[in-house]
């Protein structure tokens, strides 16, 4: 199985099918986040050994819903509640920002002066980096 093939699909004649022993895990993985269990141990009870990430873009891999080259391995309404699930528990979790109705407005940042005086460039380094270390000791005070 190429890297690139969903897990829960094999190619066969340059075209996807699903591999039911690996499509039941699939469809076992999305029940048992939406029962309750995290990643890991959703994706353990499931038999899927897989790391975080990939059990998260499992879980979020709109092909298993179908597509023209991809058969449907999920629902949409399961997809759905798995989507809402995560995002519910990302915002539990203060990984998501929830905006509010009555947020504080904007702090308006004042403009940074750009004009400035500074003493004339008479050495020229090679070194760009010390080249701008110097030109910057050269400043004596922003104007306005």
């Amino acid at each position: 199985m190429a890297a690139h093939t969903p897990y829960g699909y094999v190619i066969e004649d340059g075209k996807a099918v699903i591999d039911e022993v690996s499509a039941n895990q699939v469809r076992q993985l999305y029940e048992n986040y939406l029962s309750g269990d995290g990643l890991q141990n959703a994706a353990a009870k499931a038999g899927i050994n897989k790391f975080h990430s990939g059990i998260s873009r499992m879980l979020s891999n709109k092909k298993y819903l179908g597509t023209k080259y991809y058969p449907a391995i999920i629902n949409r309404n399961l997809f759905d509640m798995v989507q809402e699930e995560r995002h519910r528990r990302a915002v539990a979790l203060g990984r998501v920002h929830v905006e509010t109705l009555n947020e504080p407005p904007a702090l308006e940042v004042p403009p940074t002066s750009l004009k400035f005086w500074m003493r004339p460039l008479e050495v020229k380094f090679q070194d760009p980096y010390k080249q701008a270390e110097f030109a910057y000791s050269l400043i004596e005070r922003e104007m306005s």
